[in-house]
């Protein structure tokens, strides 16, 4: 990829969308060391078990794995350390007052290249029941379903 050159999608987070309401999303830059920069260029993320907290009037985001770089050797990090989330005060307030409220919490949305920065995107959320999410797949059938039928009545005409 060349250096300031649109966006590139390096990691993304499909349960998101399937366990949660996504209510509000908002774009956060990563504290990264070199190395990790490094080996985010290669794919190597993983956003399945992360959590964001805030605190202290930060943003932290817990348990997102990226992989140590190959030639890395001494400079490697943790791959599952905790990264400061670079967000403004405000929305780091906003954030903070929408998690008080019952139910709702921060999720990892996906991982991206912006340019040349590494940008995540962070969604405030409230939990599925059970039900939701048997009619959001229900939802999706009947969409599939209807696109095929589209699709096969413009063949045939």
């Amino acid at each position: 990829m060349a250096k300031g050159k649109g966006s590139s999608l390096i990691a993304q987070n499909k349960k998101a969308y399937h366990d949660y309401f996504i209510e509000e999303t908002f774009q956060a830059g990563l504290s990264l060391a070199g190395t990790e920069v490094k080996s985010l260029r290669q794919g190597k993320c993983s956003l399945k078990e992360s959590f964001i907290r805030i605190e202290s009037g930060e943003a932290f985001i817990y348990n997102m794995h990226i992989s140590p770089y190959e030639q890395g050797n001494i400079f490697n990090k943790d791959p599952l350390r905790t990264r400061r989330l670079l967000l403004h005060k405000a929305e780091i307030n906003k954030i903070g007052r929408s998690i008080q409220e019952a139910g709702y919490t921060v999720v990892p949305l996906k991982v991206y290249f912006y340019k040349s920065l590494v940008k995540m995107d962070i969604g405030i959320a409230k939990g599925k029941k059970l039900y939701d999410k048997r009619q959001t797949i229900a939802k999706k059938d009947q969409l599939r379903e209807a696109e095929k039928d589209f699709k096969i009545r413009n063949l045939t005409v």
